[in-house]
């Protein structure tokens, strides 16, 4: 019988008794010689030291040390082979099955149409249209689709032009809307503003824009210079166009909106309310309202760059586009067109 000495024994109590020895596999190269190989990644490094060390150790000491299990040990000590250093890099976690697209060429087709069309518009406005158009399509195929087709370069993006103006003034004269004032029809507030308009160097131009609270609806018009007399005719045409009576008007405190423009208020018994310094997000729907022309209507616009060709071409597009086709959001996806027929007040016409 063979006699158990001392260092047997501590060796007993460190490790257990009957741990298996791995006789391991001869490396053609020592290990620290991998760490100037660039083509071996850090994980296949790791588990080729630890297979090195299992050479000259029981496996629960290696599993131990390295702290993995014993099946993974041996999973890995099966697929090493010394001859190829690839055999420890990590595997493809690609599913076998890949689940194809089952796009219909009319419906890319139709989304591309769309898509040149109102380039500016999302896949939540899109699927709108194309279920109008027939189509049984969800949100998340159309942004699929537009992904694909921006891949292989069929549709871009629509490059920004025009940059927002946002200087308010302290105003002097125009009250603030009041705490108990209510906006429960179309018509009880409609907030203006003005935005720059700069197709080219050197070409200025200002834009007048009116977006109602409630419906959503929209009035613009294009002009030289934002006076306060051309805020006080801007307001004139807006009473003619709306469908509903314009009760309260809300600005920031641009000088366009003093002298003419709050006598013309006055006049027609409209109450003005004006912002306070520094809080364009309180007026927010016209703010949005212009971040739409400048990226939907601006952005694509390759007309003149007279007022005679720019005045009608956007009021064509507010009336027409904006008004009538473009599926708004906060509406439930109808047209503030729509939206305004549903509450009796009529179709209306900019």
């Amino acid at each position: 019988m063979k006699k158990i000495t001392s260092s047997r024994v501590r060796c007993l109590q460190q490790y257990g008794a009957g741990a298996s020895m791995n006789t391991g596999t001869s490396l053609p190269y020592p290990v620290k010689r991998l760490v100037g190989m660039k083509d071996v990644s850090k994980e296949a490094k790791v588990r080729l030291s630890f297979l090195d060390f299992a050479k000259s150790h029981p496996v629960t000491v290696t599993c131990r040390r390295f702290g993995i299990s014993r099946s993974t040990y041996y999973r890995w000590k099966k697929r090493f082979d010394p001859r190829n250093l690839a055999t420890l890099e990590n595997k493809s976690k690609r599913p076998k099955n890949v689940r194809r697209p089952r796009w219909s060429v009319d419906l890319i087709e139709g989304v591309r149409a769309l898509r040149e069309e109102f380039p500016a518009w999302g896949k939540a406005k899109l699927v709108v249209l194309l279920r109008q158009r027939g189509f049984e399509v969800s949100e998340s195929t159309v942004g699929r689709i537009l992904g694909y087709l921006k891949r292989r370069g069929v549709v871009r993006e629509p490059v920004r032009k025009v940059k927002a103006r946002n200087s308010p003034r302290k105003r002097v004269y125009a009250t603030r809307k009041p705490p108990d004032y209510e906006v429960k029809e179309p018509g009880d507030l409609v907030q203006i503003d003005t935005l720059d308009i700069r197709p080219e160097p050197g070409c200025v131009r200002k834009q007048f824009s009116a977006g109602d609270v409630v419906s959503k609806w929209a009035f613009a018009d294009v002009r030289s210079a934002a006076t306060s007399s051309l805020a006080k005719e801007f307001l004139e045409e807006l009473i003619r166009a709306s469908p509903f009576k314009v009760r309260g008007v809300q600005v920031d405190g641009g000088s366009e909106f003093y002298g003419d423009f709050e006598e013309a208020c006055k006049e027609l018994g409209i109450r003005l309310f004006t912002l306070p310094p520094r809080s364009p997000k309180l007026n927010g729907v016209v703010e949005r309202l212009n971040r739409t022309f400048r990226e939907e209507f601006w952005a694509c616009y390759d007309g003149g760059l007279t007022l005679d060709e720019m005045r009608p071409a956007l009021k064509r597009w507010t009336s027409e586009v904006y008004n009538q086709i473009r599926p708004h959001q906060n509406l439930g996806y109808m047209t503030p067109a729509r939206y305004l027929e549903t509450l009796g007040i009529g179709r209306c016409v900019a």
